[in-house]
């Protein structure tokens, strides 16, 4: 760990609402967040009220305003920062005269920081002045950073009328000139894929581009699930003169959200390339980014900028963080669905929160939910999903689709439908019957997608009592399987200390390993698509399978090794973990693909 950083974890993404304002609640403590700003609406209701929560000018950006959406983006990422500014600056005043909050502080940050121990040896004696402690927090306290995320593969054209706009106005492209133009001095998450033209778009900003220090006052983080996919990303951007400071490696199903099974490649044999290969990964980049920077006349750094590697997915317990850490030598670690049981630092609504907690591994499942048409982890018995429900019941399924977000379809209209829409629903259901294929199963796919643009935003309208004038839509919650192990309210303090391994926050029952699990979720999706691929209903190919076998087999390999050589386990642990991997190999290798 780097001693100058104050934790060596960080909280991802999560949905649309709930890490919308995860850095005004918890960046003063150091931490870093990440915000979603696809959603423009969302962010314009949170300007208000924020603003108006600290006293700050409020002037709406409304709809007929030219570039809107970007405008939207900027102003609320310049009022948290301002914010976060505010209570950073009141928070070290505060340590300076109030022994508990200092206290406190020791209690959430990473025991590994230098701040810990400068702190601890100006507190042992007795007649140390005061301006030493002002002097330790101006040089070692510092918030945490405010990033954002754009999820690729959401960038909708965007009409006036029947005029289709210039590309720039695309709602990802949009996005990413919010962040550009924002005074933020950060990353932004670029997740679900490679966008080539999102990714050329880039350029249009200096902020993206090395000064002559090597500085990049905005930065580029990938989210990427294996090191092809890294290295082919980071090829592309370096070639352009623009430099990837983070990949963020994500286990394809053991995660909230949108989940890719990423051809059955497991967390622990990617970390290991990572380990192994991040040398040639920041080496050949640099080759390539000198070269593209010269050509355009950019300044050259004299050597390789600063390439960090983390990761997140599934991890639960301080011993798996360290693991992650110290093993695989990653810079941070996210902890995702934990957080969403913490109300100090996410935006959830109570009721929805109640019911994560009640969640058991029955009740958190992969759904077909979403209309991109991946996976997507969620819950069981959501409010979106009873009103949704209602609505099929009375023969009138489908959202009135106020956002559009997602209108990514384009069967029944040039300019785009959300298959979750009514509209889309309507014209789907309508052709089926005319082809006679309006089976419960067909009629079932059609109608089980949900709002995510209205559902996963609605916790904070709910949580704020922020009045909202659209159709009721409930609450669309995204937690990853991990969710199933923790069951009570957290405060911040002890969620930390349940990183760092000061106490333990988990349910009193089994829980397996992270990466045993991710293993587990892989064999169950690999055997439903074995099922789908017999009965003929499978998007796989026998080729494509065979290879999400290989590397399950691989990994169980890779696993069987590690557990050997680098856990601390009884004979009795290792016995039973041994028995269960080797009976999950004999699972997969006896599987036959003959179509």
């Amino acid at each position: 760990m780097n001693r100058s950083k104050l934790h060596d974890f960080h909280i991802p993404v999560m949905g649309l609402a709930y890490t919308v304002d995860s850095p005004v609640r918890i960046a003063h403590y150091g931490i870093n967040s990440v915000v979603s700003i696809i959603d423009d609406e969302l962010l314009e209701s949170m300007t208000a009220y924020y603003s108006s929560k600290f006293q700050f000018p409020y002037h709406a950006i409304t709809k007929k305003m030219q570039d809107y959406r970007a405008q939207r983006i900027s102003t609320y990422l310049n009022l948290i920062d301002k914010i976060v500014k505010k209570k950073f600056d009141d928070f070290k005043k505060e340590l300076l005269v109030n022994r508990s909050s200092l206290d406190d502080l020791l209690k959430i940050l990473s025991p590994k920081s230098e701040i810990v121990k400068k702190i601890r040896a100006y507190l042992n004696h007795e007649k140390t002045l005061s301006k030493d402690l002002k002097n330790i927090l101006d040089h070692y306290l510092f918030p945490g950073k405010i990033d954002v995320n754009i999820m690729t593969k959401v960038d909708r054209e965007n009409y006036v009328g029947n005029k289709k706009l210039a590309v720039e106005y695309n709602d990802a492209h949009a996005s990413l000139r919010g962040f550009a133009q924002s005074n933020l001095d950060s990353s932004v998450v670029f997740s679900a894929g490679m966008n080539p033209r999102l990714y050329n778009y880039l350029t249009s900003f200096n902020d993206f581009f090395p000064d002559k220090k090597g500085y990049l006052k905005k930065k580029i983080i990938i989210k990427v699930s294996d090191y092809r996919s890294a290295f082919i990303q980071g090829q592309f951007l370096a070639k352009k003169g623009l430099w990837v400071s983070e990949y963020r490696i994500e286990s394809g199903l053991n995660c909230g959200g949108h989940a890719f099974a990423s051809e059955g490649s497991l967390l622990g044999p990617v970390l290991e390339e990572f380990k192994e290969r991040k040398e040639e990964l920041l080496n050949g980049t640099y080759e390539s980014l000198c070269l593209a920077l010269k050509r355009e006349g950019w300044p050259v750094p004299d050597s390789p900028l600063d390439m960090k590697i983390s990761v997140q997915g599934g991890v639960g317990t301080s011993e798996e963080h360290r693991f992650l850490t110290d093993h695989y030598q990653v810079d941070s670690v996210g902890w995702g669905t934990p957080f969403l049981l913490v109300p100090e630092a996410t935006l959830v609504d109570s009721k929805t929160r109640n019911l994560l907690m009640g969640a058991g591994e029955k009740e958190l499942y992969l759904s077909n939910i979403s209309p991109l048409g991946v996976p997507f982890n969620t819950v069981k018995n959501t409010t979106n999903e009873y009103i949704k429900q209602q609505r099929i019941a009375r023969k009138k399924p489908g959202s009135s689709c106020p956002k559009k977000h997602l209108a990514l379809n384009y069967e029944f209209s040039v300019k785009g439908q959300c298959t979750a829409s009514r509209k889309y629903q309507d014209l789907k259901l309508k052709e089926l019957e005319s082809e006679g294929l309006n089976t419960h199963e067909n009629i079932k796919a059609v109608t089980e997608k949900s709002c995510l643009c209205v559902g996963l935003a609605n916790s904070a309208y709910i949580d704020h009592k922020i009045s909202v004038k659209q159709e009721a839509q409930g609450v669309v919650i995204c937690p990853g399987p991990n969710m199933a192990y923790f069951n009570k309210e957290i405060s911040l303090i002890d969620m930390i200390g349940h990183i760092y391994g000061r106490n333990d926050v988990l349910k009193d029952e089994i829980r397996p390993n992270m990466f045993i699990k991710e293993l587990q979720l892989n064999i169950a999706y690999f055997e439903t698509a074995i099922k789908q691929f017999k009965t003929g209903s499978s998007s796989l190919t026998p080729k494509k399978l065979e290879l999400f076998k290989s590397n399950l087999l691989n990994g169980i390999t890779y696993y069987k090794k590690l557990f050997q050589q680098k856990f601390s386990l009884s004979e009795k642990q290792k016995a039973g973990l041994f028995s269960e991997l080797s009976n999950m190999e004999h699972k997969i290798g006896g599987v036959l693909l003959d179509s």
